[in-house]
């Protein structure tokens, strides 16, 4: 174990605090890392995990006081360079590389290879083939930076920071933008690193992750320090209970009956766009959440889609309240009352560089038209006002452009935005994909809430624990088909394994 007592610490950061003006990011926060060790470090947006990262990155100075040692001694890193220096590299979920250089020259960027006044290209490209090699690397260090894919760009990161000799690798939400594919990738990589004795942080609200890849466990809570838990100790029970303050028991939601029994709201029959989807069928309910699962590439999301309009179908029929419907656009959808909560956010639902007001009302903006087209900002200002409260959105007022809010805020921002338009239908495509437990919590009641008031709610969800504790019902795809049902107590991850791989329950269970 990198943490016995053989062993000695490559980083301990002690009685680490952050003042803002007005607010303690940090209060006395400690932090020990061993070579070789991939250690997890989490807690719920705002707790103070990227406060630290970036006070051990040099981009934030720590109050007086605070105590970092590499390798047992004193360091004192004021600056980027210095934390380059001393073998720290970070990660972050917005990837720093330039798309119009190659992998070599990102990869040697700030420390370019010279002959003479000349940069050195080849020397550069000869510099970093081997990385690049045993990275498992499919592209060459020629190819332009731009047309690598997200995964295939965090491996250039991953080259950087070996390239620079470093020894401390933070990685923040490495596998949020990835595939399953390209996230066991990723893992194979972090394992072959650990086993070259480099000390990774990892920084993730994926408790699946954790549990595969952590010999230890952080936990921050409020700016403080909760505790450290070693292997075998991570539960899925201690971890949330450490990062929110209240047993797992509290987590999911489904105080509502199960709405199986009243009418149907939405029948899709035979849905197909002669792709992805080749036949897709369900019923939903009002006041019922139902599940809709599958392995990624199923086409879960593409039949959403046909649903909302979002894309042509090529067969099969929709029936909203008994009458059939055939969106064209997502505006008939809306109309119609039915909407979607894209699983991308930022891409496809949020205008981040406006306000949150602003993003609030955006569906609904029809209604504040006053003397022949003028709006009645004021009337806005107090409906975004009420969206703030009832969502519990942490921001300090509808001015705030939704860019600066985490991620559960923004997601619940975009919720609001929905709601407003009074629906009768909710699709909702990775609801709390990207955001912490607290706001995982919070959107699970959101949910749970709006069963309760007789909405019809689909939810399309990879995180199986996440189906099984908020759905009432469950229906599986495979291979672009919908291929079987699970409600009541025969909802488990097992049986829905089974139905999406195709494979015995019986063997799934084993």
């Amino acid at each position: 174990m990198p943490a016995s007592p053989d062993t000695a610490p490559i980083l301990r950061m002690q009685n680490v605090s952050k003042t803002f003006p007005g607010v303690k990011a940090l209060r006395n926060v400690q932090l020990t890392v061993y070579p070789g060790e991939v250690h997890a470090l989490m807690g719920e947006n705002g707790a103070g995990k990227s406060t630290l990262m970036k006070i051990l990155s040099g981009a934030y100075i720590p109050d007086p006081g605070a105590q970092i040692e590499i390798d047992g001694k004193p360091v004192q890193i004021d600056g980027p360079l210095a934390a380059k220096a001393h073998g720290i590299a970070i990660i972050y979920q917005e990837l720093a590389l330039s798309p119009n250089l190659s992998v070599a020259e990102n990869i040697y960027l700030g420390r370019e290879a010279r002959r003479g006044a000349m940069i050195d290209r080849a020397a550069m490209v000869a510099g970093c083939g081997d990385i690049l090699r045993s990275l498992g690397a499919t592209f060459g260090p020629r190819t332009l930076v731009g047309d690598l894919s997200i995964a295939e760009q965090q491996m250039v990161e991953v080259a950087r920071a070996i390239h620079q000799r470093s020894r401390i690798l933070v990685m923040d939400e490495p596998t949020t933008a990835l595939s399953s594919r390209e996230t066991e990738k990723l893992f194979q990589v972090i394992l072959r690193l650990k086993a070259e004795g480099l000390a990774i942080i990892y920084i993730s609200h994926r408790m699946a992750e954790v549990y595969e890849l952590s010999e230890r466990v952080s936990v921050l809570r409020d700016g403080g320090y909760v505790g450290t838990l070693s292997r075998d100790e991570i539960q899925p029970e201690s971890i949330v209970r450490m990062m929110v303050g209240r047993d797992l028991s509290s987590f999911y939601k489904k105080e509502h009956k199960p709405g199986s029994a009243r009418a149907p709201v939405l029948e899709v029959a035979n849905l197909s766009d002669g792709g992805r989807v080749k036949s897709g069928s369900f019923t939903l309910h009002a006041g019922e959440v139902l599940g809709l699962a599958g392995l990624v590439g199923a086409g879960r999301t593409e039949l959403a889609r046909l649903i909302y309009g979002a894309e042509p179908r090529s067969a099969g029929t929709v029936r909203l309240n008994g009458q059939p419907v055939d969106y064209r656009t997502p505006g008939e959808a809306i109309d119609g009352g039915v909407v979607y909560l894209t699983e991308d956010r930022k891409a496809q639902g949020l205008f981040l560089d406006m306000t949150c007001g602003d993003n609030i009302n955006l569906g609904v903006i029809g209604r504040d038209a006053k003397w022949g087209g003028w709006l009645d900002r004021a009337r806005a200002r107090v409906r975004s006002l009420a969206a703030i409260k009832a969502m519990a959105i942490r921001v300090p007022g509808p001015e705030i452009p939704v860019g600066t809010l985490s991620g559960g805020n923004q997601q619940k921002v975009l919720l609001s935005r929905l709601l407003e338009t009074r629906p009768k239908v909710l699709i909702l495509d990775e609801p709390t994909r990207g955001v912490d437990i607290g706001a995982k919590s919070e959107i699970y009641r959101i949910i749970d809430d709006l069963a309760q008031s007789g909405a019809a709610v689909l939810v399309i969800s990879s995180e199986l624990p996440e189906v099984v504790g908020i759905a009432d019902r469950v229906v599986v795809m495979r291979e672009g088909r919908t291929v079987g049902e699970v409600s009541g107590h025969d909802i488990t991850e097992q049986s829905i394994m089974a139905f999406a791989t195709g494979v015995d329950i019986e063997k799934v269970a084993a």
